[in-house]
């Protein structure tokens, strides 16, 4: 396909299948197959972990509703950037914009070195050279996303496919092999106080495992028809994801008893080892680091185009709206890679730090794009939105509410991050009038 390359322009050439394999890509992780044991042992009840799951499966679904509208009415690449840009002007635009790329920039760090520490459990020669291995990953995906936006997309249709078939071939095993199981136990009845601060702690697991659901929005503006295409693959991959993971969770409950799942720490290896014996858990490990992987590829992605359409903008250097000739923001990628490599290099205790404080933004990032849509809907009636949240003004002021109340509960689970996040947002806003804020 022949684009012009001198126009800093993304290409327009990702189709559904993209939207479907980068919403699996983008959240489906370890989280589904490490939380369930630390969840059993909050709740004690397998009916109220699935309906927690559901619920927010739910609210993931409503949530595509919401940002449909925007991204649809709003369609630049980088996502909850632009929303706040256009909603609540330049340093709101800049403060999300940031925050979400360093947390993306954070994650990838933190995603690169796990990935090394299960390479070295699957291949014990690489053991103790983790941050070796993990920069060894970035720079091999560094140098894959030079090759373009084509051969990227392709890569992550094929990444979430192999993942979605594994994911598959897990849960039949396990129905096929279980033998009932928590389900098959009396249910472990808590007090009351214990049960209710378990319930927030749970659903904020739950809620970060889902955190993802909304990838496709990144790249909304390289869609080659966004109207058509992107609520199918939204909605269907949010509900591939959400069947995957509810699932996931019977099939763990059906397997192992109580006493096993509640102090495990990777439930799903524990289901394959309690089937087949200690050695069988090492192909739940190899799946772990191709999970893994597979998100990495999906944020070495992603997190570019926020630097992209902020510079765009004139809220980054100028640099980083460079499109090479193959449809990559390639300086935006070259900066999202390097950084994420400083980070390695600071060490592990900084950048667990750092994630605890870049949880916090990604669900504030969230808040900022319920607010958005209800801030644009006042500001901008005349707007063209091609598609509409269902149930407005209700469903998006439910959604803030509720976005509200899981960041408070980041803070309340981790009250120093507060600290750290204030101090952020401060430093954000010098660096905001000393480098990009427009003269009157």
């Amino acid at each position: 396909m022949s684009q012009n390359n001198t126009t800093n322009k993304l290409w327009k050439v990702l189709g559904t299948g993209f939207g479907v394999a980068v919403t699996l890509g983008g959240t489906v992780g370890t989280g589904i197959l490490r939380k369930p044991g630390p969840i059993a042992d909050l709740l004690g009840n397998p009916f109220l972990i699935i309906g927690l799951w559901l619920l927010v499966a739910f609210y993931a679904l409503l949530g595509i509703s919401t940002v449909l509208e925007l991204s649809l009415s709003i369609p630049k690449a980088g996502a909850w950037y632009g929303y706040a840009e256009r909603a609540f002007g330049r340093y709101i635009g800049f403060l999300v914009g940031i925050s979400s790329w360093l947390g993306t920039v954070t994650a990838l760090a933190f995603g690169s070195y796990t990935f090394s520490e299960y390479l070295g459990l699957l291949f014990p020669v690489l053991a103790h050279k983790e941050n070796f291995l993990a920069v060894g990953t970035l720079v091999l995906l560094w140098s894959f996303h030079q090759m373009g936006v084509i051969l990227a997309g392709k890569s992550q249709e094929w990444l979430s496919g192999i993942k979605a078939l594994a994911l598959a071939i897990f849960i039949l095993i396990c129905f096929w092999y279980g033998s009932g199981g928590v389900w098959s136990e009396p249910i472990h009845t808590l007090s009351d106080s214990t049960l209710g601060a378990g319930i927030m702690t749970a659903l904020l697991s739950i809620f970060y495992a889902f955190d993802g659901w909304h990838t496709a929005a990144y790249f909304t503006e390289e869609n080659a028809d966004p109207v058509k295409s992107m609520p199918k693959s939204m909605y269907i991959g949010v509900i591939v994801v959400a069947t995957i993971y509810l699932l996931i969770n019977i099939v763990i409950l059906y397997v192992l008893p109580w006493d096993i799942l509640r102090h495990s720490k990777l439930a799903a290896a524990e289901a394959i080892s309690f089937l087949f014996g200690e050695n069988a858990g090492q192909w739940i490990t190899a799946f772990l680091a191709l999970s893994i992987f597979g998100i990495l590829n999906t944020q070495v992605m992603f997190a570019p185009r926020v630097l992209y359409s902020m510079s765009r903008d004139g809220l980054f250097w100028n640099k980083a709206k460079e499109v090479n000739s193959l449809g990559s923001p390639s300086f935006a990628t070259h900066l999202t890679v390097g950084m994420s490599c400083l980070l390695l290099l600071a060490g592990k205790n900084l950048n667990e730090r750092l994630s605890d404080i870049a949880t916090f933004f990604f669900v504030a990032s969230y808040f900022s794009g319920f607010s958005s849509l209800l801030k644009l809907r006042q500001s901008e009636p005349e707007l063209e939105r091609p598609y509409r949240v269902v149930g407005y003004p209700y469903i998006p002021s439910i959604l803030c509410l509720v976005s509200g109340l899981f960041l408070a509960g980041t803070l309340i689970q981790n009250p120093i991050s507060g600290i750290y996040v204030l101090g952020f947002i401060a430093l954000s806003y010098m660096i905001y009038l000393g480098l990009f804020k427009k003269p009157n």
